[in-house]
């Protein structure tokens, strides 16, 4: 068994790579003009501000299932009819998230659960999940904002 002085990540860390994706993310949601946020796409893909509510969806109910035991739905949240709502969803998130981290046992990393009723997997294997979902949705925005003729920002800027 590893421990903290031997593991490859800490837990802290893991915080940090992740809020660190969800700082560039938001850049990127922010680049998008308003109107193209919720109305453009390629080639049947879903639009940029439907992928945000799909990341929204994700991240707080999964820590709020690895903390309690209890899977929300997600159902009935209100959705952001504008860019500026819908960035303010994603920073209430980014709170929520570093509040509910702390409230994670370190022993929970390792167990099994059944995300959502669907997902059966390691508690840490659930977060790399939602962290891996992000990175490959921003990497369509990544292109839609390519095709509107707007320079993205660095994927490596994550700070």
């Amino acid at each position: 068994m590893t421990d903290a002085t031997t593991a490859p990540i800490t837990t802290d860390q893991l915080l940090k790579h992740w809020q660190g994706h969800r700082a560039l993310t938001r850049r990127v949601i922010d680049a998008f003009p308003e109107k193209d946020l919720f109305n453009f796409s390629i080639g049947g893909m879903r639009k940029m501000s439907e992928y945000t509510m799909e990341f929204l969806s994700m991240a707080v109910p999964t820590l709020q299932g690895i903390t309690t035991g209890v899977w929300p739905s997600g159902e009935g949240n209100a959705k952001p009819a504008t860019k500026a709502e819908l960035l303010k969803a994603w920073d209430d998130a980014t709170g929520e998230i570093n509040k509910l981290w702390a409230d994670i046992k370190p022993e929970r990393w390792q167990q099994v659960d059944k995300a959502f009723g669907q997902w059966e997997m390691p508690v840490h294997a659930l977060v790399m999940y939602v962290i891996d979902n992000e990175i490959h949705h921003r990497g369509q925005g990544y292109v839609y904002l390519r095709a509107l003729g707007i320079e993205p920002p660095a994927f490596y800027e994550r700070g």
